[in-house]
């Protein structure tokens, strides 16, 4: 398979499958037995496995080269961590591939399961192939890949119709672990060994415990499953992967050709839903009654990142959904709650100000869903956060409003605003500013300046009660539109909020007549 003497030689990126040599591919198998080069990686003091996979197609004769990791646990005294020693390592295995395909040699990298899955030969392509930037011609040759032969082993399909499969390397913080468990169908959990007593304790927060298969080197020799919750922690290798099935899995029609589960009878008596706020941010900031609330619920409705502010546990089921379908989003938590189960709506800040409650009324008027019960718990406003950062600014009469025009016209937003300049309130601004509306600030600001005067105080918050928190003082002249985003609440004061000589705004109680 030499090059031609002229040009360089051709790298190639071989998957050899996860263990059983019969799962190579032909491609792969003719590739190898033609190769001038095999390069593969092992640990220390280890066998590579990929050499061990193709070890009956590896020609007598052929140069081998060893891309021996310098570390495999993450203790390492390199001056970059883990990260740049991993980086060097890589760089130089590179130069020694390079060197052979400047030499005319056409070089076969062996990787276990696929070269592009969580791979070591992806960092080798980035280096050296020309479609990444490099100056060889490259291919790469698919493989089985591990999760494939532990759905395999466990005899146990992973996804079915509409499920949604999600991979996961146990690396990942427990917590943000179990939140992805909780809101997939399907999971398959690679990259165990140390990593599994976390891993377990992940799937038991998530309530996905009892239907999780362990597998343990899928399609080789030794090769055995077992439930997790069976398996011993001090007994896992690295070659180990958790298959968590899809909730379709079970849903085995009469009619394959209809998938349609059976209609869900609705509960004699629905539950009471919940509305909540969990306040701007920190978790000091939500109110007893709110904690007690979502640890009593079975699931929890809700835009994405609020959902994902409350704690996975076992038995809680979350549904997030984006940022633009709150009705929608309202509809399905009634009917949850129409079939008895118990509900909360989640609501960053407080629910009933510009929040999910007003949106839980609304699809309630449906007469199907108006006999569900309905509590709205009351959270920490952004206003309410701002304001108390800032002193008190709203420590007499305020108006609060939103310059969203995406359910009222602008029209309707301009009247109000005059209407608030002209009373001389206190004016707090949700929403100010996103990609699609960019000139509404500066808008705002222009119709405050024909009622106030240039030098009215006002107050900018922006991610209040989080890391990147700020607070802005400054004027309605010098205030800069550009500056504003989404993650923003404004305060703009009456004619009579002041600055004291310690920074701190406030509006006073009385007006002199």
């Amino acid at each position: 398979m030499t090059s031609p003497v002229d040009g360089p030689g051709r790298l190639f990126g071989v998957g050899v499958g996860p263990g059983d040599p019969e799962l190579i591919t032909r491609k792969a198998a003719r590739l190898i037995a033609a190769a001038d080069v095999v390069a593969y990686h092992q640990g220390v003091g280890k066998r590579s496995n990929a050499r061990r996979i193709a070890d009956d197609l590896v020609p007598a004769g052929v140069v081998e080269e060893v891309l021996q990791y310098p570390v495999t646990t993450g203790t390492t005294d390199h001056p970059g961590g883990y990260p740049g020693a991993m980086a060097d390592f890589y760089a130089e295995c590179a130069e020694r591939l390079a060197a052979h395909l400047d030499a005319g040699r056409d070089v076969v990298v062996l990787a276990e399961g696929d070269p592009l899955f969580y791979g070591s030969y992806m960092y080798l392509h980035d280096r050296l192939a020309a479609d990444a930037g490099g100056r060889f011609e490259a291919e790469v040759v698919p493989g089985v890949p591990a999760l494939a032969a532990a759905s395999a082993t466990a005899a146990l399909p992973l996804v079915r119709q509409t499920d949604v499969l999600t991979v996961l390397p146990g690396t990942l913080p427990e917590p943000e672990l179990a939140r992805r468990l909780a809101d997939t169908d399907g999971a398959v959990i690679m990259k165990l060994g140390r990593t599994f007593p976390a891993v377990r304790r992940a799937l038991e927060a998530a309530g996905r415990l009892d239907d999780a298969v362990y597998v343990e080197r899928a399609s080789m020799a030794a090769e055995r499953s077992m439930p997790v919750a069976d398996v011993d922690a001090d007994s896992v290798p690295y070659f180990s992967i958790i298959v968590v099935p899809g909730d379709g899995v079970g849903a085995r029609y009469d009619d394959p050709s209809d998938p349609r589960p059976s209609p869900v009878i609705e509960h004699d008596t629905p539950a009471e839903l919940l509305v909540v706020g969990l306040g701007p941010g920190p978790d000091g900031w939500l109110t007893p009654e709110v904690t007690r609330a979502l640890g009593d619920v079975d699931h929890v409705v809700g835009y994405g990142p609020y959902v994902n502010r409350v704690p996975q546990r076992p038995g809680l089921t979350r549904h997030a959904s984006g940022n633009t379908v709150e009705v929608d989003r309202a509809r399905a938590a009634l009917e949850l709650a129409a079939r008895g189960e118990k509900v909360a709506v989640v609501s960053g800040g407080d629910a009933g100000v510009f929040g999910m409650a007003s949106a839980v009324f609304e699809a309630a008027e449906d007469p199907a869903l108006a006999h569900v019960p309905v509590r709205v718990l009351p959270g920490v406003s952004a206003v309410q956060a701002v304001a108390a950062r800032a002193g008190a600014p709203v420590g007499a009469d305020f108006a609060v409003m939103s310059l969203s025009d995406r359910l009222k016209p602008w029209s309707v937003v301009e009247r109000r605003l005059r209407a608030v300049a002209e009373a001389d309130l206190v004016l707090a601004v949700y929403n100010p500013r996103s990609r699609s509306r960019t000139t509404q600030v500066a808008d705002l600001q222009q119709i405050m300046l024909e009622h106030r005067a240039a030098e009215t105080v006002v107050v900018v918050g922006r991610d209040v009660g989080r890391e990147e928190e700020s607070l802005t003082v400054t004027t309605l002249a010098d205030l800069d539109p550009e500056s504003i985003d989404m993650k923003c609440l404004l305060i703009i004061g009456a004619s009579t909020t002041r600055v004291d000589p310690a920074g701190r705004v406030w509006t006073p109680r009385f007006v002199t007549p």
